[in-house]
């Protein structure tokens, strides 16, 4: 005889008295069931980041080139300058969640902005786009499930996406830049992502030799944003005067290029953590109205990155 599968037998796994239906929807259980997370902008107050533990491979990684860096990296000092980073984050309400790589692994793992994407409700794992990166996605997404941050989606089959290339441009949009390091392929599975909370994507082309969107454009406050005068194209500037935004030009110089001065990340509307290396360009952002804060991360321009690739965002929200 088959087992009824309704309540009608009265027993509560099968509906009957004692089954209790769930009634919260997924936003309202984050920071309950599920880690608090999420992120609709790029300048909301930040609640949360991700920071990776440079890994024992940065001391024997000889050939830059080949790992993908400018130069030889000190591995005591950028162990320290990491510690530096997470006591400024602090210093600013920041909470520090700290990834351990518990697997031989690539130096490029500093960079945690690359390895995945807040969506409102939780995240995208990347599918890096270099074979040597190939292998830090498990990194990740190992560290956001012991974190207790739910897994929106894994980039996969042939597509590649790289988190420094999604920028949310107001709440209900993000710019995916395509280029070298995200495909077509890989901007689609975010607004795959991101369709079930009525958010768009707007792919924009990445110039030749342009690493990520988040090189081109950097949001300082709710309509002001700084851009790469060299690398912000055509179709990038005309999104951002169509959206209302000012904007700050940087020119090519080398607190951009050498320094990665604008490789930084905003605190709040209107303040910035960057790198100390970039004393104009810190002037000329204040004089656009941006406080700024500075941190050391010389090494890691040295890895190829700076202050706004090593940082994994977890949360920003306007509310505690």
């Amino acid at each position: 005889m088959a087992i009824p599968r309704t309540g009608s037998d009265g027993l509560s796994t099968h509906g009957g008295p004692g089954w209790r239906p769930r009634s919260a929807a997924h936003a309202a259980e984050l920071g309950r069931i599920w880690t608090e997370c999420g992120c609709t902008s790029e300048v909301d107050p930040l609640r949360a980041v991700v920071l990776v533990r440079p890994p024992d491979s940065m001391a024997s990684a000889a050939d830059a080139r080949a790992n993908l860096m400018v130069g030889p990296v000190d591995l005591g000092l950028i162990r320290e300058q990491a510690r530096g980073v997470a006591s400024a984050y602090e210093e600013h309400g920041v909470r520090v969640h700290w990834v351990e790589p518990d697997a031989p692994v690539s130096p490029n793992v500093v960079f945690a902005r690359d390895l995945f994407f807040m969506t409102p409700g939780g995240a995208v794992v990347a599918r890096m786009a270099s074979a040597q990166r190939a292998g830090e996605e498990p990194v990740v997404a190992r560290a956001l499930a012991a974190l207790g941050v739910p897994i929106e989606r894994t980039v996969t089959g042939t597509a590649t996406f790289e988190g420094a290339d999604a920028l949310w441009l107001d709440r209900t949009t993000v710019v995916v830049g395509v280029g070298f390091r995200t495909n077509a392929a890989g901007a689609r599975a975010v607004a795959g992502a991101l369709r079930g909370y009525g958010v768009d994507v707007v792919e924009v082309r990445l110039g030749p030799g342009v690493q990520h969107l988040l090189g081109s454009v950097v949001f300082l406050d709710h309509g002001l944003a700084a851009v790469h005068a060299a690398a912000a194209g055509p179709g990038l500037r005309t999104l951002l005067r169509d959206r209302g935004y000012r904007v700050v030009e940087v020119p090519p110089d080398g607190e951009l290029l050498t320094a990665r001065g604008m490789n930084l990340v905003a605190l709040a509307p209107g303040r910035v953590l960057m790198p100390t290396a970039a004393p104009v360009l810190r002037e000329r952002i204040e004089a656009a109205g941006v406080s700024t804060h500075v941190v050391d991360v010389g090494e890691y321009v040295k890895a190829a990155g700076a202050l706004g690739c090593l940082t994994g965002v977890l949360h920003r929200s306007a509310a505690r």
